[in-house]
């Protein structure tokens, strides 16, 4: 029974540690604003940058990424615990694996769906990252340096990241990663991914806004 109600503690810990409105705080705190209201309406670093500037925009890319990083951190910790011991005939090496991946998509989708913002939230990439990096850093450093790339070149955020997700998928393809860890990355992508759908039409129509330029007020949904 402690197993079990470890493992779902763990799943709405990191729920609500994606959930975590960083970059609302850092409107209500610096300005009194409502990022959502602002810019491209998202709470991701990118409206950050657009609304409140460089600094705070950096600071709430790191906590998002961190929060991605720590939810992972923390269910591996919990289950280490010797207290904390599965049913008889459950493989913890096997089945701990699947609970971590799980945490994981929570943090996702905790940050695009925060419960303390009636559901609305980011486009999770940064959170992602942390992710990333948390299960499997070189996969995490793959996907941050073509990121990088393609931002510098393009200067597009929602293009880098979403070929940065790509990038992921291939990479857990492509080297040895276990069954779940693979999973996890190909459906967190999909889901970056798709939180970027209104993007992928701008970017179709050559209308997506390049960084430094003023997002559609028009889009709820940017990042």
């Amino acid at each position: 029974m402690t197993f079990w109600i470890a493992t779902a503690a763990g799943l709405v810990f990191a729920y609500l540690l994606g959930s975590t409105p960083t970059g609302y705080w850092a409107g209500k705190l610096l300005k009194g604003i409502d990022i959502r209201e602002h810019g491209s309406r998202s709470t991701g670093a990118t409206n950050v940058l657009r609304t409140l500037g460089k600094g705070p925009a950096l600071v709430v890319l790191l906590v998002d990424v961190l929060k991605g990083v720590a939810a992972i951190v923390f269910v591996r910790w919990l289950h280490a615990w010797p207290t904390i011991t599965p049913p008889a005939g459950l493989d913890p090496q096997a089945f701990v694996p699947w609970i971590v991946c799980i945490a994981g998509l929570a943090a996702l989708l905790g940050h695009g769906r925060s419960i303390w913002l009636n559901f609305t939230g980011g486009k999770s990439a940064a959170t992602g990252l942390g992710v990333l990096l948390a299960l499997s850093w070189p996969i995490g450093l793959g996907a941050a340096a073509v990121f990088g790339a393609v931002l510098a070149l393009f200067r597009i955020v929602s293009l880098s990241s979403m070929l940065a997700g790509l990038t992921a998928i291939a990479l857990v393809c492509a080297l040895e990663q276990p069954l779940p860890y693979r999973l996890l990355v190909i459906a967190g992508s999909l889901y970056v991914i798709a939180r970027h759908r209104a993007n992928i039409a701008r970017l179709w129509a050559g209308t997506e806004p390049r960084l430094g330029q003023a997002s559609p007020a028009s889009d709820a949904g940017a990042g």
